[in-house]
């Protein structure tokens, strides 16, 4: 069964076959109102052929690397979401923008402060949106906690204490030239995220250590895991942890009434 364009639904191209494409995006986009999967952007024959078989992708919606900008011909496809190493987020951005496509790129945004100012001038330039996958702006629970803080319901906020680990970090992960980082790139920015979408500010003063390699062969090039300390305006600190050895997950913050 191949799918067919409806004029009221864009069309998604996934850029990276991986595990979050796989088990997350690809079941989601069967069910959402005003997006459907599209197309697909993959270095590997067998999955092609395993997609194309499972979700009824067109072979004409198929692409490698090497005919990803192509892609500017396919009116089947308004959005090229990018599920690919952390290296090549800017790359594959500034190829889609150029290909009149709209991006969705999943986070970190990228590995330099660089790359994340050519993306943006890239779907500028294009007049293109630029989306990064961050979901938790749009879930209700995080939603909340954002008008409780920044209401002050429970009044000034004082302390936040967030951490978020993962013990089964594998492949290009574990590779700075891949990923940029270890843990803090992948799964400390959530910490990051939550401390500033629920005060509603940007830390002034930051302070952090990296904590001891248990495996140094395998965190060889990056971190293991990471403490850092968050100062925000009007006294609030936050304490927050990651790490790639430690499944841990949780969010608190105190505030003068509760």
């Amino acid at each position: 069964m191949e799918i067919q364009k409806k004029i009221d639904k864009l069309g998604v191209a996934l850029a990276g076959l991986g595990k979050y494409s796989d088990k997350q995006l690809a079941p989601a986009l069967l069910q959402t109102e005003r997006c459907q999967l599209a197309g697909i952007v993959t270095g590997t024959a067998g999955k092609a052929g395993a997609w194309k078989k499972k979700y009824g992708i067109p072979a004409g919606n198929i692409y490698s690397d090497q005919n990803f900008d192509s892609i500017i011909d396919n009116r089947d496809i308004d959005i090229v979401y990018i599920v690919l190493p952390n290296s090549v987020h800017a790359e594959y951005t500034i190829r889609a923008a150029k290909a009149g496509k709209h991006v969705i790129c999943e986070k970190p945004m990228a590995i330099t402060v660089e790359e994340c100012d050519a993306m943006i001038a890239a779907c500028r330039d294009a007049g293109k949106m630029l989306s990064i996958g961050y979901r938790l702006h749009f879930e209700p629970y995080n939603i909340e906690i954002m008008r409780l803080g920044w209401a002050k319901i429970f009044g000034a906020i004082k302390k936040i204490d967030a951490a978020y680990g993962l013990a089964d970090a594998v492949g290009w992960r574990l590779d700075k030239t891949l990923a940029g980082g270890g843990p803090l790139m992948n799964v400390g920015i959530y910490c990051v995220q939550a401390c500033m979408y629920t005060t509603g500010m940007r830390p002034v003063a930051v302070r952090a250590i990296e904590g001891k390699k248990t495996n140094p062969e395998k965190f060889k090039t990056i971190e293991e895991s990471m403490q850092f300390h968050l100062e925000f305006p009007g006294g609030i600190v936050a304490e927050c942890s990651c790490s790639y050895s430690k499944k841990e997950n949780f969010f608190r913050a105190e505030a003068e009434d509760g």
